[in-house]
């Protein structure tokens, strides 16, 4: 059958859409004063940094416990980190661990299948429909997208965006859609700071001609549809309208000179092969891309969980060959060491990216990047995948009101309550203490970002140890 998409009056179908359409529609009006209000004040950014397969969390007996439990000793102020955690010493006034908090919906879904929710708290499930929610980077993308060239920056080390409840990507848009995740830093590179054809212009004016075209006479369409096919219609509208929104925005960033920085100490074709120097490189591309305000909005997964893809591969920076494995040796001969070993590895260079933050001077002279930038690192699992007591870090924003050097242990006296006793499946045991609503973190942070947000999914309250 051949449809015909013409006739349909352009401006009532933008007025029918509401302010999905509209606001970008002004965007290049407001831009300037935007960016007036913007120069006498440093930008607040957030990135949220996800790992999989859990921690080892040994019990106190254990004689592993002292040394490679990735979760600190004591409480409060007065903590001891592990080996484990070790790297971070030096950065001890500039983050807080915290423990006993995850999501209530996701607890239980085995630790296999949970990183699709660990910054949307959806009930994605272990079976049945798969539906997830917007991501806690896309809100914020959406409060402050508009003021930089990329709304965000969204990557991982396997790239695109896998399959559900086997995520390759942390980031959902506003309708629970998976963004693809870009997983090769000379793209990431050559996005933010080559112009790829001196042909833009040209091919934004036909992508703007084709999305007229995709929309015309869509009204008319949907009424000849079954009810499930306009639903269909309607999500694929949802997708033509945000690429409207890009590329309303690209017209304004055209001519606007991409920045300058040198990249003379990349190896921009580096693959996980060389896991070190792989992830060193992506936490570069996140830096430069915040020191040039390309974006104020990063998400990066280092790994999918149940060892699938080539993420599995880092293992090999300190001498194992598949990451996953290590989560699963811990009953071995040494097995507790060798699986912190990795998580050290891990820790140690997200510290090398924090410490690059904090030696780094804003513009506008009030304090170090890291002072104005949040970075949430942590895992949607804890001892063996259990989908309880997230091993959570929370570095930077001082400028923002966050109050660091603790550890906030809101799992009781022993976070170790849900380690595996070998009776059942871990992710169907008991645990000794009642999480909290990871969710109220994200409030938290959503609010001293000023995003003016009362709640998140099912949170029922604050972290207010934290500011």
């Amino acid at each position: 059958m051949t449809l015909n998409l013409n006739g349909l009056d352009r401006r009532r179908f933008l007025r029918g859409t509401g302010v999905a359409l509209a606001l970008p529609l002004f965007e290049s009006v407001a831009m300037s004063a935007v960016r007036a209000s913007e120069e006498t004040k440093d930008p607040k950014r957030l990135a949220c940094f996800y790992f999989p397969d859990g921690v080892p969390m040994p019990l106190p007996e254990d004689p592993a416990y002292q040394d490679w439990s990735w979760f600190p000793h004591g409480t409060g102020d007065d903590f001891t980190f592990t080996k484990a955690l070790s790297p971070l010493e030096s950065l001890r006034d500039e983050i807080s661990i915290l423990s006993g908090f995850s999501h209530p919906q996701s607890r239980s879904v085995h630790g296999h299948s949970n990183a699709d929710q660990f910054l949307t708290a959806a009930d994605t499930g272990s079976n049945g429909p798969y539906k997830n929610n917007i991501s806690l980077d896309q809100i914020y993308a959406e409060y402050v997208g508009n003021q930089t060239r990329y709304s965000s920056l969204v990557m991982s080390t396997d790239g695109g965006t896998g399959t559900p409840r086997g995520t390759h990507t942390l980031s959902f848009n506003r309708n629970g859609r998976a963004i693809p995740a870009e997983n090769r830093p000379k793209r990431i590179f050559d996005m933010l700071f080559v112009k790829s054809d001196e042909d833009a212009a040209r091919r934004l004016a036909l992508s703007q001609s084709a999305l007229d075209d995709l929309l015309a006479d869509a009204q008319s369409l949907r009424k000849t549809l079954s009810s499930r096919d306009q639903s269909s219609l309607d999500e694929y509208l949802d997708s033509v309208r945000e690429a409207e929104i890009k590329v309303e925005k690209a017209k304004h960033w055209l001519n606007t000179p991409l920045p300058t920085v040198n990249a003379d100490h990349l190896n921009l074709n580096l693959t996980p092969d060389e896991p070190r120097q792989y992830l060193q490189t992506m936490f570069e591309m996140i830096y430069l891309a915040f020191k040039t305000d390309s974006t104020r909005v990063a998400t990066y997964q280092i790994g999918r969980e149940n060892g699938v893809g080539i993420s599995d591969h880092l293992a090999r920076a300190v001498g194992f060959s598949l990451a996953h494995q290590l989560s699963h040796e811990t009953k071995n001969p040494g097995g507790w060491k060798n699986f912190a070993v990795y998580c050290q590895f891990l820790n140690e260079e997200f510290g090398r990216f924090i410490g690059k933050l904090k030696e780094t001077e804003e513009p506008a002279g009030r304090g170090s990047m890291l002072d104005n930038t949040l970075l949430l690192f942590g895992s949607a699992s804890s001892a063996f995948h259990l989908s309880r007591n997230y091993p959570l870090i929370l570095a930077g924003g001082k400028n923002m009101g966050f109050k660091h050097g603790k550890y906030i242990n809101k799992a009781g006296s022993n976070p170790q309550g849900g380690a595996w006793d070998g009776g059942r499946e871990p992710w169907q045991q008991e645990i000794a203490h009642e999480d909290r609503p990871l969710s109220n973190l994200f409030v938290t942070m959503l609010q001293q970002l000023d995003v003016p947000a009362k709640s998140f999914a099912d949170s029922d309250g604050k972290v207010t140890e934290l500011i």
